[in-house]
């Protein structure tokens, strides 16, 4: 099903970027440029996040929402507006729809995180789930506007929609003249196009880096191929970025404007995110901390000042412990270890003064005595660590086996 027309297919332009700017004062947030002393060690050159995960709603998706739902004819806006999206374009929809008295119903995947659910509802939105993935969601979504007359707005697929993700470019040439290199997440690619579009036309020397999770990387191939091509079953923890297929109208600009795409592993997200808690006290969602994880696999790739933009913070709490765990374990910080040991009073004890000794802090013990796999007199252990980095956790591995227990890898 198909809802192209000579608007939507028109390109974006630095005006247009402008107007969207100008219609968006006094609704999003100028938000925050902070310094990163930790990444400007790594990097060698000044890096700064650009805090769109403090933008109302939590995202950048506010800007491309608001610009798209305010063009619209009153007859359109009469008609109401739907929307598709794991949670942040949900929301901008949503908050944009109540700010310009607009009925709104948003499509979710049945997977959405529940806070990103309800924040949507809370803002006025009818929620209907549906599907596993955005793409399928998508589909559901561009089924019922056809069947009502409502208006489609798309996450990323529209001029609109790009001019307003645009005005963050607009934002950081103004609070980081001399910026060398901006790095921005992609998903669908509105924001990586819309910035590309509003830099290259007052800095073409600034070099722009979109960067993708390795599981949900449909740019490169597409890329590759010089048209948008689909990737099946697009896997990663990074939701906001989770697309099966680049945008039309965004993926001629990101080929036409953005200098190289990258990827990251679910490795380096987790320890982004980490980073961004812990060094910059800055909550921030794995498909925001997506450019932080490229700066974090390859330093020295990039030309300072750079400007890492932090595109949104609505992360699931429950998602939240688990990613700061596996970054924790990404850096040795957090270790999981299983071993037997004799099973009589005491045992446990001794065991955990063995841990005491090099200084591993135990967040979770496992006691089981009761399995096949076990000997009559056997008990197995598993226990969760805090440990301080690799080295640390190779002396815990070596403290063990030198006290007598069996670990079991």
């Amino acid at each position: 099903m198909s809802y192209r027309t000579a608007d939507s297919l028109r390109s974006v332009t630095l005006d247009d970027v402008r107007g969207a700017q100008k219609m968006l004062s006094g609704v999003a947030r100028v938000t925050a440029m902070e310094g990163s002393r930790h990444l400007s060690q790594l990097v060698g050159a000044p890096v700064h996040f650009k805090c769109e995960n403090l933008q109302r709603t939590g995202s950048f998706k506010l800007r491309g929402a608001y610009v798209r739902i305010a063009g619209l004819l009153p007859e359109e806006r009469a008609a109401g507006v739907v929307a598709a999206s794991a949670g942040n374009h949900a929301q901008g929809v949503a908050l944009a729809s109540a700010l310009l008295g607009v009925r709104s119903t948003v499509f979710m995947p049945q997977g959405a995180p529940l806070p990103k659910i309800s924040a949507t509802r809370e803002y006025g939105a009818e929620v209907r789930l549906h599907g596993q993935v955005v793409d399928e969601t998508l589909a559901a979504a561009q089924e019922y506007a056809a069947g009502t007359g409502a208006v489609f707005i798309h996450p990323f697929d529209h001029p609109d929609v790009i001019a307003g993700q645009g005005t963050v470019g607009l934002e950081i040439l103004e609070q980081c003249p001399d910026v060398r290199t901006i790095v921005v997440g992609i998903g669908g690619g509105g924001l990586a196009a819309g910035i590309a579009v509003a830099v290259k036309a007052l800095r073409p020397d600034v070099r722009i880096v979109g960067v993708q999770a390795a599981g949900a990387a449909a740019y490169p191939p597409s890329l590759a191929a010089g048209r948008p091509v689909s990737i099946r079953t697009p896997a990663t923890m990074a939701d906001g970025i989770k697309v099966g297929r680049p945008g039309d109208v965004p993926f001629s600009l990101v080929g036409d404007l953005v200098d190289e795409v990258r990827t990251v592993t679910e490795d380096e997200l987790a320890a982004a995110l980490l980073l961004c808690l812990e060094r910059a006290k800055l909550v921030v969602e794995p498909a925001g901390a997506s450019p932080v994880a490229a700066l974090l696999s390859a330093p020295d790739a990039f030309e300072g000042p750079v400007v890492a933009v932090l595109s949104g913070g609505n992360v699931d709490p429950v998602l939240m412990e688990r990613v700061l765990r596996h970054g924790m374990a990404a850096q040795g910080r957090y270790l999981a270890v299983r071993l037997r040991l004799t099973d009589r009073p005491g045992a446990l004890a001794a065991l955990l003064g063995a841990l005491s000794v090099v200084d591993a802090n135990v967040l979770d013990v496992s006691h089981l005595r009761t399995d096949p796999r076990l000997g009559l007199t056997e008990a197995e252990v598993e226990l969760h660590l805090e440990t301080k980095g690799p080295e640390h956790c190779a002396e815990v591995g070596r403290a063990l086996r030198e006290a007598g227990y069996t670990v079991i890898d």
